[in-house]
């Protein structure tokens, strides 16, 4: 059985203790500044929409049930009353609303370093599709970030993912504001190391048949350069609804 468990924060401490992971990550190692109410005295990572989301907690349960992931779910019914979407700072999304179908937003999701790489986000995932099953959510969808250290860096794994994994016209989100990435013709694209240059979140997105939308934005704030991931919950095939269900949170 595995030692990492999952909840939904319940409390001020257990949001709290999802603030400080994101600070370590957003703030402390990828080098932002984090959000707009992120308070480096405490070092906490936080923004306005935060008291309108649910946030998952990713606990190690052999550690003092010690918080070693999170990620965080905006609802429609959350979105209107923070006014928006957290995504629609940085993305059009006027191809989902117009879809009709129950949208869910996921955001904010890090891992501590010592558990990236293994089942860590599966199990975050896994947490996430119980909230999917209560709220009857239909597309999932959430900014996925990629380092800004080395601009450069990103056009083969941009290009890829753009050539590759485009979502349709009818659930493609638009950047607000294109950051240019140089396009590289397809023969020229090694597909090996555009998907290592990957970010894990992304490749956890297109693992359950996930999709991306147009245009990349980048985000000073958080040091790295964003798109934005689609997944049609009916798209799913059974091997990926099993990964992706596991047990519920």
């Amino acid at each position: 059985m595995s030692p990492l468990a999952l909840r939904i924060a319940e409390t001020k401490p257990e949001i709290a203790s999802a603030q400080t992971l994101r600070f370590s990550v957003f703030v402390t190692e990828m080098g932002g500044r984090g959000g707009d109410q992120t308070d480096v005295g405490r070092g906490i990572e936080a923004d306005r929409f935060d008291q309108h989301c649910r946030h998952l907690l990713l606990l190690d349960t052999l550690r003092d049930n010690r918080v070693v992931g999170t990620t965080r779910v905006l609802t429609v019914e959350g979105a209107r009353k923070a006014g928006r979407f957290a995504s629609e700072e940085e993305f059009d999304l006027f191809a989902l609303r117009k879809s009709g179908r129950v949208l869910l937003e996921i955001g904010r999701t890090c891992l501590h370093p010592e558990y990236r790489g293994g089942g860590a986000m599966q199990r975050l995932w896994q947490g996430v599709a119980g909230v999917v099953a209560d709220e009857g959510a239909e597309i999932l969808f959430g900014l996925a970030s990629f380092p800004f250290d080395d601009p450069t860096s990103l056009a083969k794994p941009l290009t890829n993912l753009w050539q590759q994994h485009l979502a349709p016209e009818s659930l493609r989100p638009q950047s607000r504001r294109p950051f240019a990435v140089p396009i590289i013709q397809p023969k020229h694209v090694d597909r090996r190391e555009a998907i290592l240059r990957t970010p894990s979140l992304v490749k956890a997105y297109l693992r359950l048949g996930g999709l991306v939308g147009e245009g990349a934005f980048h985000d000073p704030a958080f040091n790295c350069v964003d798109v934005c991931m689609v997944l049609d919950t009916a798209r799913l095939t059974a091997t990926s609804r099993a990964l992706y269900a596991g047990e519920r949170a």
